[in-house]
């Protein structure tokens, strides 16, 4: 792996003169964890970054899943990006589609959350209105850390006590029936859950751009071409005024661009 952007002295537009720490070898769990830090936040601050994989010609999925545009690389920076993060918000669609389980303790992170507070897996927090989901899963029955039903005030009663019986916290992050995405944000933040991911899907995506809550998408750019008609990283009505982000990083191997762009 090597470091496109920013430049810097471990930066060589020769490949085959950069640094052989750097662009020779695959990078270790602690250079990612550095790469992508969280960035300093203050007493009341919170941080929402997403993560997401797209082909070269926009599809955020093949057959339905994103495993298939992915990469080994991708996915030792999909387990960093966890192990950096509070808590992982994802769309109830996605966790019946990706089959999500639990977030798992892992023992090269343990010193590094230890020294930034952290406990020792990040919650997931899965957001939904109709709670349409199947609390017999192991994401609700055995977590490390008790998984979070993100729902609205009007939510189904019967339900949100299904929720609560399979040993989830359920939040309240909406006055109707709907979840306001900004609210998201500061329920979970007001939790002492400031460093948040969301791995989406394309839908709560596109509700937390269209909020204006995202501070952060890391990005992986797949050199794959998919065509056909799957969705994008973000869906949903467009926004007004296309929000502008700048570069953070851009690593690359193999073809695959890792990305980064962060809140102007």
């Amino acid at each position: 792996m090597r470091r496109l952007f920013p430049v810097t002295d471990q930066t060589s537009a020769d490949p085959s003169s950069a640094p052989a720490d750097r662009s020779d070898r695959e990078w270790s769990l602690d250079e990612l964890a550095e790469a992508y830090a969280y960035p300093a936040l203050g007493p009341e601050g919170h941080w929402l970054r997403a993560n997401m994989v797209s082909t070269l010609d926009g599809a955020a999925q093949h057959d339905g899943r994103s495993q298939p545009i992915s990469s080994e690389t991708d996915m030792r920076i999909f387990g960093t990006l966890r192990a950096l993060a509070d808590v992982v918000v994802v769309g109830a669609e996605t966790v019946r589609q990706e089959g999500y389980r639990p977030a798992r303790a892992r023992e090269a992170f343990a010193a590094r959350r230890a020294a930034a507070g952290q406990g020792p897996a990040p919650a997931i927090a899965v957001v939904t209105a109709g709670l349409d989901l199947d609390f017999s899963l192991p994401l609700f029955t055995s977590p490390l850390v008790p998984t979070l039903v993100v729902t609205g005030a009007a939510a189904p009663a019967d339900r949100v006590a299904a929720a609560a019986a399979a040993g989830a916290e359920v939040v309240l992050a909406g006055d109707g029936a709907a979840v306001d995405p900004a609210r998201i944000v500061t329920e979970l933040a007001d939790r002492g859950l400031r460093r948040q991911l969301t791995e989406g899907g394309p839908r709560l995506l596109g509700q937390f751009v269209a909020a204006d809550a995202l501070d952060e998408l890391c990005l992986t750019i797949s050199p794959m071409l998919a065509a056909g008609g799957a969705q994008r990283i973000s869906g949903g009505p467009p926004v007004a005024v296309p929000h502008r982000l700048a570069p953070a990083s851009v690593l690359e191997e193999a073809g695959f661009l890792y990305t980064s762009y962060r809140r102007i």
